[in-house]
């Protein structure tokens, strides 16, 4: 990794002589100075709350028996991958806001590039995968078990692993391999494909292709196989004669269906849009939202809306306050 984004340096160096972009200023928050540390205590707040709330979530779904089923086990590995996400960020903007300099060099930039790819598309895939799980658990619930066994389970969350990672060191590549001339300053608090497609002076065609393609099988076929799958799971909740099944059916999904209505309603906004029709301004406010305000709300949605894991909270609390007494 360090020999290809090496590589990418010297490439960026070599094709433009006259400018020679060592690093990079992230402009972050410093159009509004006065908001500064009010805005530090705000995403450090947000930040560790992420952090506690997902964290939760992984323990309970490990720890207790009656969560060892394949759709905790995917939504761990979602939790797990959304505190990755935002430690990407937010500790970075956090140093920002306080050095008040958003300095960060050219191999740094792309590591947090490929990492927030990364992270962002393999969400997109776990939740396809989640939805996948829904529908067998639904419209096929004898199969469910012999189908969706533990060792089908970590396969499917190993190959959505395998597939994003070869595709973003080669995007990492592409963005990085082209003369940034231009300036030097990233109108954002993260280094992200937009703003920096705006620094580059060469010819940004295939990049944008290359993200258009991208975008269309990591975020529109992952979107269109859940489409899919939930029009058959309605179809067949409809079909239930039990009042109390369809309700219990319907929601163990509805938490997943607002998460889905989130993720994708930013993503398609963020990046299936032109890059020249996309404002700076807005372009921050869709990151700041999809980076830490949806993070956020994941495990609120799914613990407030899931009566499996608020017993499992009561659980442990109580587990807790009996080590505690005694």
């Amino acid at each position: 990794m360090e020999f290809f984004l090496s590589t990418v340096e010297e490439q960026s160096k070599t094709e433009n002589s006259n400018i020679t972009i060592t690093e990079f200023v992230l402009l972050g928050f410093s159009d509004v100075p006065h908001l500064q540390w009010m805005l530090f205590g705000i995403f450090l707040l947000m930040y560790l709350t992420i952090l506690f709330c997902n964290g939760i979530i992984m323990l309970v779904t490990r720890t207790d028996p009656a969560l060892q089923i394949p759709m905790y086990f995917f939504l761990s590995n979602f939790s797990f991958v959304e505190i990755c996400y935002v430690t990407v960020t937010i500790p970075r903007m956090l140093l920002d806001l306080c050095t008040q300099k958003g300095t960060i060099t050219f191999f740094s930039c792309a590591i947090q590039l490929c990492f927030v790819i990364m992270l962002g598309g393999m969400e997109f895939l776990l939740l396809t995968v989640m939805a996948y799980d829904r529908y067998m658990a639904i419209c096929n619930p004898l199969h469910y078990p012999l189908v969706m066994n533990n060792k089908v389970c970590v396969r499917l969350v190993a190959a959505c692993w395998i597939s994003i990672i070869p595709v973003v060191t080669g995007q990492t590549y592409q963005i990085f391999s082209l003369p940034y001339c231009k300036s030097n300053k990233i109108n954002h608090f993260f280094c992200d494909i937009p703003p920096l497609l705006k620094l580059a002076c060469g010819d940004t065609f295939v990049n944008n292709l290359a993200i258009y393609v991208a975008s269309v099988v990591f975020i529109m076929v992952p979107f269109l196989l859940i489409i899919v799958s939930y029009v058959k799971i309605i179809c067949n909740i409809l079909k239930l004669s039990s009042a109390g099944g369809r309700s219990k059916a319907f929601s163990t999904c509805s938490s997943h269906l607002i998460v889905v209505a989130l993720f994708y309603g930013t993503a398609i906004v963020t990046y299936a849009q032109p890059m020249s029709n996309q404002s700076d301004s807005m372009g921050k406010l869709l990151s700041l939202f999809y980076t830490i305000l949806i993070p956020l709300l994941n495990p609120i949605i799914y613990t407030l809306r899931n009566k499996e894991i608020v017993v499992a909270l009561r659980k442990l609390q109580t587990k807790l306050s009996t080590y505690g007494n005694s």
